[in-house]
């Protein structure tokens, strides 16, 4: 759900000359078209803004400077704040999502006005859909264009902050210098409450130009607020877990966000459950368990299993398209579901729905659950995983399955991964043994392209002793080639696999299937290894033979690189079809 916060209590007349002209400091031109020429002495709003920033306990801000934020990026200069600038407002949003996710903190991300808030918006929107906390702070026009009023300031709109209303958690407007610290300290708490999420503050141009006599901004109270479950429901939901006969968990990105891992593992042994995760919940549960139905969600024969449980428990989970199967899902038994998003329970499949934080439910589960013995459980399990490998094995996929293989073997135990929409990923959503919660991410919540590479540079900074690998397809890849300069500024220790395959290769397969042949699928593409070169990053070209060894070496290598597999993949065929 989305709130405004409008902090203004009442009307504020508006003097833009006042706030842009502070008698103390003229600027030596006009306030518009020149604005970035001012000699600005003492402290302003920008500073009540990164004051605030520190006081919650921020250590690093994302960002694209522009003319009405450059208060906010003056202020920078004057903090401890840590500032990694990118070279697309888009790409510092993936960069700010994945820091979030990897650190479990709000991550700043500072914004300009107009076409540079806007251009963040697809980043956002995956933020809100994998519940990752970002912290978005724009600026905005003068305080006088503020409510729809037409002036003709630059970067205009009637209302910036509709665009962002159905996308993040919550919006919050400044009007006035001593909000700024409120304002920041409200969105903090709303993007680390459960589920966590993005945020919006913007700040008009003037308020962040304007001098301040507010004292230092030091410690700031934004405590997040639990969300425990309701002891009725957990207490029932214990009860027909302990007298199943064949039950069985779904574990989704809720339960890596809340760091339940552990707790889901205790509770599934403790009842005999066997669990699958989804895309988003990759490493929840350990994938070589007795009870690990791993990740194959996209699969008939796990749907089969699924179905056949006379109690589902769902954690963190919507059961949306992809984990659902592409909705073919029809559970027979009852169905447990926990979820902190009161908008997703029980929006696909009636149940018992416990509005809850995963970690508190399953602890509460813990608690009540009698133990249950199963010997049956390990056996199914096996039972189900060799049908499914009897499945791809029978579709002539080697060149993809040694592709993957290769790049787990490859990627050191502990190391982050990051896997933009290309075939590769959705191979790895199913596939891939991510090794533990909060390894392997992807752009699966809401599927843009771009994501893989912008995110690893963000996973990078807030986790440097260990190198983190990105994975794109040609595609992805010219969405975000730019950041190849950010990656070589800052000395970045990401190494990025680009599968060239001349296209679109999902949306290729996607066309082929469905009307014959493809249309605005195939790209003309640079030279990726030349290309990073010239931004000065090491780039190699490999094959399926030798990716393991040229990927190992990036790897293990500090500091940026690029890998080139030239290679067409297919996708194994879908049973949501059949």
């Amino acid at each position: 759900m989305t709130h405004d916060h409008d902090l203004e209590l009442r009307p504020t007349a508006a003097q833009p000359e006042a706030a842009l002209n502070p008698p103390s400091r003229r600027p030596t031109t006009a306030p518009q078209g020149g604005a970035s020429r001012h000699v600005m002495t003492g402290r302003t709003g920008g500073d009540l803004v990164v004051e605030t920033l520190a006081g919650l306990g921020a250590t690093t801000v994302f960002g694209l400077p522009g003319q009405h934020a450059l208060g906010m990026f003056d202020a920078l200069r004057r903090s401890d704040l840590r500032y990694i600038g990118l070279r697309v407002e888009n790409n510092a949003g993936f960069a700010a999502d994945a820091y979030g996710r990897i650190t479990g903190e709000a991550a700043p991300l500072l914004l300009s006005t107009g076409p540079g808030a806007l251009t963040s918006l697809a980043a956002l929107q995956e933020a809100a859909a994998a519940s990752a906390p970002v912290l978005a702070i724009s600026s905005q026009v003068p305080t006088a264009g503020l409510g729809g009023g037409r002036h003709g300031y630059l970067h205009e709109l009637p209302d910036q902050a509709a665009s962002f209303r159905g996308v993040v958690k919550s919006v919050h407007t400044v009007r006035t210098a001593s909000q700024i610290p409120s304002a920041i300290a409200a969105a903090w708490k709303s993007a680390l409450t459960v589920p966590h999420g993005p945020v919006w503050v913007e700040i008009p141009q003037d308020v962040l130009l304007a001098e301040t006599m507010l004292p230092v901004v030091t410690a700031m109270d934004a405590t997040p607020d639990e969300l425990p479950p309701r002891p009725e429901l957990t207490a029932l939901a214990a009860h027909l877990l302990s007298g199943a006969e064949r039950p069985a968990i779904v574990a989704g990105g809720g339960v890596v966000r809340s760091d339940a891992s552990g707790k889901l593992r205790q509770l599934a042994e403790r009842i005999q459950a066997p669990v699958v995760t989804t895309p988003g919940g990759k490493g929840a549960f350990p994938w070589t368990h007795p009870l690990s139905l791993q990740s194959w969600i996209e699969d008939r024969h796990t749907t089969d299993f699924l179905e056949d449980a006379d109690v589902l428990l769902v954690v963190g989970s919507g059961l949306g398209e992809l984990s659902s199967n592409y909705h073919t899902f029809t559970p027979r038994g009852r169905v447990i579901q926990i979820e902190a998003d009161l908008g997703k329970l029980e929006s696909n499949h009636p149940g018992i729905g416990i509005h809850a934080d995963a970690r508190l439910a399953l602890q509460a589960l813990l608690e009540t659950a009698e133990p249950r013995e199963d010997d049956t459980a390990p056996a199914r399990v096996r039972e189900l995983l060799d049908r499914v490998r009897a499945r791809i094995d029978g579709q002539d996929l080697a060149l993809e399955q040694r592709v993957l293989t290769a790049v787990r073997r490859a990627l050191p135990t502990g190391s982050p991964s990051f896997w933009d929409m290309t075939i590769l990923a959705y191979w790895a959503w199913s596939a891939f043994d991510a090794m533990g919660p909060n390894h392997l991410h992807s752009a699966q919540g809401a599927g843009g392209l771009g994501y893989g590479f912008p995110a690893a540079l963000g996973a990078a900074v807030a986790e440097p002793t260990r190198p983190v690998l990105a994975v794109s397809g040609d595609g992805g890849a010219l969405y975000s080639i730019a950041e190849l300069a950010t990656a070589r500024q800052y000395g970045l220790d990401v190494t990025w696999l680009i599968v060239d395959d001349g296209g679109y290769g999902i949306l290729r397969e996607y066309m082929t299937d469905a009307f014959g042949e493809p249309t605005a699928t195939e790209l003309t593409g640079p030279d990726y290894v030349a290309l990073a070169e010239s931004f000065g990053v090491p780039g190699v070209r490999t094959t399926p033979e030798s990716l393991e060894q040229d990927l190992a070496k990036s790897l293990s290598t500090p500091g940026p690189s690029v890998v080139v597999l030239p290679a067409v993949l297919r996708m194994f065929a879908p049973t949501h079809l059949d």
